[in-house]
């Protein structure tokens, strides 16, 4: 467990502090479930230029998220991406990943999505595949505040699926 969280506070060292370039090919993800209004809260912080190049070479078109020539297509395009990378499934059940909101913190694009109607996340299966599509090192670390437990998953391109039980 140590080095998870050794990992993990490596992994939000590098997108808080505002590199222009980076050789770290890291995505945080951050998921809790509210029992109270009966939803999974998910927050994704990834590199802004790793999010543009991503989206330019599935959709075959030049993206400028997080920037002054951003367009609505782009958005669409972001919840597209993440639709397709990001994918959970509780109780056996596929869910389907809502955009509330993106934020940008120096060269991190934060997005904010949600998963209504879930009472309860047992068993909570993901696979997150964002970014390996271009860097085969990319690693994605899934924090989760879940049935009042934290649990860390570090997937990569080799390891796109976890389950928690």
């Amino acid at each position: 467990m140590s080095k998870r969280l050794l990992f993990g506070c490596l992994g939000l060292w590098i997108l808080t502090t505002g590199f222009s370039v980076h050789k770290f090919y890291v995505a945080i993800f951050q998921v809790d479930h509210n029992a109270s209004k009966k939803r999974i809260e998910i927050t994704a912080r990834v590199f802004a230029d790793d999010l543009n190049t991503a989206m330019d070479k599935k959709y075959k078109t030049r993206h400028y998220l997080a920037s002054d020539q951003e367009t609505e297509a782009d958005v669409a395009d972001l919840k597209k991406y993440f639709a397709a990378h990001l994918r959970l499934t509780i109780g056996r059940q596929p869910k389907t990943l809502q955009f509330k909101s993106k934020a940008l913190d120096g060269n991190v694009v934060v997005c904010y999505f949600s998963i209504p109607n879930v009472p309860k996340a047992t068993p909570l299966e993901v696979e997150n595949t964002v970014f390996t599509e271009l860097f085969e090192d990319q690693q994605n670390m899934m924090h989760f505040q879940y049935n009042g437990t934290k649990q860390t998953l570090l997937l990569t391109a080799e390891n796109t699926k976890g389950m928690l039980k």
